[in-house]
């Protein structure tokens, strides 16, 4: 008998063909966390999920099968979300993109689940896309067991982002070969709190999380980068 799950909510990360009318796609649900799909016939013209299935929009699904990989059965529209353009369209092809490759098959992330729908909110309205991204590549890593410590990190202070032990680490002298992973530590503790008010903390922020990210994806780049750098 096959395993059945109805009604669950979820997002379209990723899809690509699969064999001759069928695509495959990566969905970020909010029981089961990243979940793969076969979903049959859905590049068929008359199939009802060709225009459901696109990112960003928020849907119910029903999924069946017992192997890793699921079959998707059904799925519906339930917002208005997926309009994105522009910087913010790239901005979600790489939130999307880190989600798929950070994230373990099965296991859910509920708060993640929450902080993915702000982050796509704040992309909507484009008032601090920046703000955002930070904010949810730091819950993001929170929350898949690699939060960033700062117990022991003083205002006054240097520290050095040591990625092999994932820690900070007090430095009295920079040098030039490490410069590019020491912060001070106000801008630590600012990052901790999700406040990027000032451009020098947003520019630690970002330096940071990239430190951390690809520290985490070993050196396999994502694509989406690509695009920012197309502009």
């Amino acid at each position: 008998m096959n395993h059945k799950v109805d009604a669950q909510a979820a997002y379209v990360l990723h899809s690509s063909p699969y064999l001759e009318t069928s695509a495959l796609v990566d969905l970020f649900t909010l029981e089961q966390g990243r979940v793969s799909a076969v979903v049959k016939g859905a590049r068929r013209p008359s199939s009802k999920l060709r225009g459901v299935l696109q990112p960003f929009v928020p849907l119910q699904i029903a999924l069946r099968g017992r192997q890793e990989l699921k079959t998707l059965i059904q799925a519906e529209p339930v917002g208005m979300n997926g309009i994105l353009q522009g910087n913010a369209l790239m901005c979600g092809m790489y939130v999307n993109e880190m989600m798929q490759r950070l994230l373990s098959p099965f296991d859910p992330y509920p708060r993640l689940y929450v902080y993915y729908q702000y982050v796509l909110n704040e992309l909507i309205l484009g008032q601090d896309i920046e703000g955002a991204l930070r904010t949810f590549e730091h819950r993001l890593l929170a929350e898949t067991g690699y939060g960033l410590s700062t117990d022991a990190v003083f205002t006054d202070q240097i520290y050095l982002f040591d990625v092999n032990a994932w820690q900070f680490k007090l430095v009295k002298r920079i040098a030039e070969s490490d410069r590019s992973r020491c912060f001070h530590g106000k801008d630590l503790l600012a990052i901790d709190e999700d406040c990027y008010d000032g451009p020098e903390i947003r520019q630690s922020a970002k330096r940071l999380m990239r430190l951390a990210i690809d520290h985490l994806l070993a050196g396999r780049p994502l694509h989406s980068r690509a695009l920012f750098k197309k502009q």
